[in-house]
């Protein structure tokens, strides 16, 4: 029950109204942390080659030292070299996105043996990105053509012009090549110069950090071009943890994050290719 969500004191409730068990809060708590050391094993076994690597975070409050703050959740979901499929490589909560701690978990993932020999999908957080540029450098970087799409709009000047703006952004991205999608993006650049110079200024330099998926195969491509994998997840992480709008420490938030990731990654590693192996060799 406290892995799909309910929180400990509904656990007693539960059990205390279906078999009369007298069980406290504080004994829900102990039975879970007795699944650490097998959460721990699973985050740090052995990496098996990955083609492409996909990053993200979260934030949940957790009481530290007395005080709550909002920690970052940082998420690695690899794409397998020999057949495609996604696994969730690891996870790890720090203070903040700030580059030290992304750092710190990119060499985590490094020192078990990560190296994505095709690309990089995550949002261009600065902390993250120079994070990369240190542990991954030579690695090609995509950014989150989702998140672009989102940041593009807070440069759009007037409402009635948002629609626009992101059916010319989605045309771009939509491109069959690298060429044509630089023909269009000039194209943007020039049809709101005057209308939306911001827009414009901002367009031109941020844009073609999507273009890096025009690199591979088109089979594949567009589903490299996001991090919406790492968003799905996420989200199940938000259902699971609603329950519990505190965590009363750092543990017990890994514990719980941990489980509902180990559980997700299994059924993703039973189930179909996420991207055509033929095309990731």
């Amino acid at each position: 029950m406290y892995l799909q969500g309910v929180s400990t004191r509904r656990v007693t409730n539960v059990l205390k109204a279906l078999c009369g068990l007298e069980v406290t809060s504080t004994q829900v708590s102990r039975a879970t942390a007795e699944l650490d050391p097998m959460l721990e094993a699973w985050r740090n076994r052995p990496i098996p080659p990955i083609a492409h690597l996909i990053l993200d975070a979260r934030y949940e409050k957790i009481r530290l030292a007395g005080i709550v703050r909002s920690c970052a959740v940082f998420t690695a979901i690899g794409i397998r070299s020999h057949d495609g499929k996604r696994t969730i490589l690891e996870t790890s909560i720090s203070l903040s996105e700030a580059e030290v701690h992304w750092r710190d978990f990119l060499s985590s993932l490094k020192k078990r043996g990560l190296f994505p020999a095709g690309s990089i999908t995550s949002d261009a957080h600065e902390g993250l990105k120079a994070a990369l540029a240190a542990v991954f450098s030579g690695v090609p970087w995509n950014r989150c053509q989702f998140h672009l799409q989102q940041n593009a709009q807070g440069y759009v000047p007037k409402q009635k012009m948002k629609t626009s703006v992101a059916a010319d952004i989605r045309s771009i991205f939509n491109a069959e090549s690298l060429a044509l999608a630089t023909q269009k993006l000039a194209a943007a650049v020039e049809k709101y110069s005057t209308a939306a110079p911001k827009l414009a200024a901002w367009m031109e330099p941020n844009l073609p950090d999507g273009f890096t998926v025009f690199a591979f195969p088109e089979p594949i491509r567009q589903r490299l071009r996001t991090s919406n994998p790492c968003e799905m997840i996420n989200k199940q992480i938000r259902r699971r943890t609603r329950g519990t709008s505190i965590f009363p420490n750092e543990a017990s938030c890994l514990r719980l994050v941990s489980a509902i990731l180990m559980e997700l990654s299994d059924e993703w590693e039973s189930s179909n290719a996420y991207l055509k192996p033929q095309f990731l060799r």
